[in-house]
């Protein structure tokens, strides 16, 4: 599917797309893909202590993982109707972008974002980190990057060129989602290097598959940039066009998965 492009530094600037996610928390919670064991448990190994502070937390997916293993979690969460999901699970919240939220002096072992990063300043958020960040403690942020079989790919671009031809997603062509998540965790790397306090940011790379049928593609498509703001009426005409393209593979398929991680540790 089309993946918006960011503007080097301005991603975090589209304040109405970011807090645009809560309009169907359940749907959120149920259909975005949690994160590959190998990667929360490297976090835990790399970080000095089990204090985790997770920034943008969403409905909590990535922080009940954090739970799981033992950590203790505090998230911060510009959108009121996901931190309340969030809650409800048994994750504690508060409402703020990262930018604006009062740490009150409290530190922590890392700080990890999900899926959120880019709607972070990323040199304001990387300078926010390393205050709140005990000595030796990591900034680790992450991403899953993923391309659905060309076909269905697309089914979904043509019926957004249909439905909202002046979307920023309607504009080209996508790119290949590596392309794109390179140059956005270019942009990370860079605000961390402007931070003194931080060691050389390394990255890592776990790849895994999930087998998704054309209901549980067509769940997950309206969590997603591109639709979370559509009408109802424009919304079901694009999942009609991608389920028709799925019915032609059989029903379903199989999608790569890489999920990136940028880390780097508090030195200062």
């Amino acid at each position: 599917m089309p993946t918006i492009e960011p503007q080097r530094n301005k991603a975090h600037e589209a304040r109405q797309m970011a807090e645009s996610f809560g309009v169907d928390t359940e749907r959120y919670d149920r259909a975005r893909p949690d994160y590959p064991d190998d990667l929360v448990r490297r976090i835990i190994a790399a970080a000095p202590g089990p204090d985790l502070l997770d920034v943008g937390c969403g409905t909590g997916i990535e922080a009940r993982q954090f739970l799981a293993a033992g950590c203790t979690v505090l998230g911060v969460e510009p959108d009121a109707r996901m931190a309340g999901f969030a809650r409800r699970t048994g994750v504690e919240v508060e409402v703020a972008t990262f930018e604006d939220w009062d740490d009150a002096g409290r530190t922590f072992d890392a700080v990890v974002a999900g899926q959120s990063w880019h709607w972070v300043d990323p040199v304001a958020g990387a300078a926010k980190a390393a205050r709140v960040l005990r000595p030796g403690g990591l900034l680790a942020v992450f991403a899953h990057v993923y391309d659905p079989p060309p076909l269905v790919a697309e089914a979904f671009a043509t019926a957004l060129r249909k439905v909202v031809p002046d979307s920023p997603f309607s504009a080209a062509p996508p790119k290949p989602a590596g392309d794109i998540y390179r140059l956005m965790f270019a942009t990370f790397a860079d605000g961390i290097r402007q931070e003194a306090g931080f060691g050389e940011p390394e990255q890592w790379r776990f790849d895994w598959e999930r087998h998704y049928s054309r209901a549980d593609w067509l769940d997950l498509l309206p969590t997603t940039g591109a639709l979370t703001q559509l009408p109802p009426d424009k919304l079901t005409e694009v999942l009609e066009s991608v389920g028709a393209a799925i019915d032609t593979l059989g029903g379903g398929f199989t999608m790569p998965y890489t999920t990136l991680a940028l880390t780097a540790p508090r030195t200062t």
